[in-house]
């Protein structure tokens, strides 16, 4: 099964997708988007899910360091919901703490221009999500054998 990670973003949304495993994510595009233009957005959404065959998708839910909702959390609570509606798959919201610095910190050790990092930025954090997503659900499911 393939599920589809997203980091949603005021101007871009960046896309990761697992495996067909699901052990591990792959960065795909950053799609940049305008407000008042999302059917765009999801017009290319759609075609990912259709060419990756995606049967699940996971978009992150901003929280600050002590797990307090931010104020784009509702934002992204808004488009979870807009994706289920409009697709039809099961959607999951999942913490995305730190993934935004931890994607920086990689692109800068990747020796990335800072021109370059702002480009794929959205994506790497796609796949931080994604990734930490799928690493949770084989352990619960390590566990549970």
């Amino acid at each position: 099964m393939r599920i589809m990670g997203l980091d949603f973003g005021s101007v871009t949304v960046g896309v990761a997708i697992s495996d067909p495993l699901g052990w591990t994510a792959q960065g795909i595009e950053t799609v940049r988007y305008v407000e008042h233009k999302k059917n765009m957005l999801f017009d290319r959404i759609g075609e990912l899910i259709k060419e990756y065959e995606v049967e699940m998708i996971v978009v992150g839910l901003p929280k600050d360091l002590i797990g307090t909702e931010t104020q784009r959390a509702a934002a992204s609570r808004g488009f979870a919901k807009s994706v289920r509606r409009k697709f039809k798959i099961p959607v999951e919201l999942w913490d995305e703490r730190l993934t935004t610095m931890a994607a920086e910190r990689i692109l800068i050790a990747a020796d990335l221009s800072r021109k370059k990092r702002k480009q794929v930025i959205d994506k790497e954090a796609a796949v931080l999500i994604l990734q930490s997503y799928l690493d949770k659900k084989r352990l619960e499911q390590k566990n549970d054998e």
